[in-house]
């Protein structure tokens, strides 16, 4: 079976063809970040009409890459996300379902990235614990088997990634500011600051990074913001960031006894996160895993493989209507 995945629930258009037996065929993005820049964010408009004009020129490429195979199923990205954004991936894929004679089929975003380290060869095994770590979201989630995931802290206010992404745009640095801010951490000096580690003094498996945004602008307002003074931040605040969701993945193998995580989602291709977690698994005697850093990011690739999944699973999903849903607890993810 042949599933076209399509991910559309930001500024990123990814498709992508994933076979159940033969893996991955073809995948292609692209990536709205010259369009927003000069914005310093994601314009919801604007993302959308980039979105209608790219999505089916993706789409025939794939097909081509792929060597015209016949499509047995359209999976999409329905949420969480971009109400405009979702809409168009949504409408593009029932329409090619419809059309086809092919079943359609809603996917959770997040059980996307989730599930993206699976395409890997060197793949985790069920059950293991999941940190989730992107520009909208910080969770830490149990993962029995496809489809049954727990909950087990999250941010109570900003992300990881937006906590990078905001703290990148106080120090002057250019959009995407992540990937920025991790760049001059690279020059700063370890030690000159020391920020606060948030929510590790309590028990518990939630985050919260907003602090961490205050005490950046703070301590950048009592320098002389050379360069070196921000550099010096980014390297503290990024510490701050990576100590944090140590400690709490390390709280969350040792309560579950489950010695495998994965670590997904944009902010999972951090280059000292990766680092860290990798020193710590030789230290603790767990196996950590990582997507690629061309699956960290949203793509279609972790759509059409967890589309698969599912069509194999047995799920089918009647209807015709088109519903996309901007606010969608994993929670509340049916299980196939």
């Amino acid at each position: 079976m042949n599933i076209l995945g399509i991910e559309t629930s930001c500024d990123e258009t990814g498709v992508a063809i994933y076979h159940a037996q033969q893996g991955l065929l073809a995948h292609r993005l692209f990536s709205q970040i010259g369009i927003h820049q000069e914005y310093g964010g994601v314009v919801p408009e604007l993302a959308s009409r980039d979105h209608v004009r790219k999505i089916i020129p993706l789409v025939r490429s794939v097909i081509r890459d792929a060597g015209e195979p016949t499509i047995g199923g359209v999976a999409y990205t329905a949420g969480p996300g971009l109400a405009g954004a979702l809409m168009v991936g949504a409408s593009v894929a029932r329409s090619i379902a419809w059309a086809w004679r092919v079943p359609a089929l809603a996917i959770h975003h997040l059980e996307g990235h989730l599930l993206a380290p699976l395409l890997e060869s060197r793949a985790p095994r069920f059950p293991f614990i999941a940190l989730l770590v992107s520009g909208g979201h910080t969770l830490l989630v149990k993962v029995a088997t496809m489809g049954h995931y727990e909950t087990l802290g999250e941010s109570v206010d900003d992300a990881a990634g937006e906590a990078f992404d905001k703290t990148a745009k106080m120090l002057g640095l250019p959009y995407p500011g992540g990937p920025e801010l991790a760049k001059l951490a690279e020059q700063g000096q370890p030690g000159r600051f020391k920020f606060p580690r948030p929510m590790t003094d309590r028990p518990g498996l939630d985050f919260s990074f907003s602090g961490l945004k205050t005490h950046a602008l703070t301590t950048f307002a009592a320098t002389g913001g050379s360069r070196q003074d921000k550099a010096d931040i980014a390297v503290a605040f990024q510490e701050a960031v990576v100590d944090t969701l140590a400690i709490k993945c390390r709280r969350a193998i040792a309560a579950t006894g489950i010695k495998t995580l994965v670590i997904a989602g944009g902010v999972s291709a951090n280059g000292r996160i990766r680092s860290r977690f990798t020193e710590l698994a030789r230290q603790d005697g767990f196996e950590v895993y990582y997507p690629r850093p061309e699956f960290c990011t949203d793509n279609g690739a972790m759509i059409a493989f967890a589309g698969c999944q599912r069509f194999l699973s047995g799920e089918i999903q009647a209807g015709s209507e088109i519903r996309v849903r901007p606010r969608w607890s994993l929670d509340q993810l049916t299980k196939p």
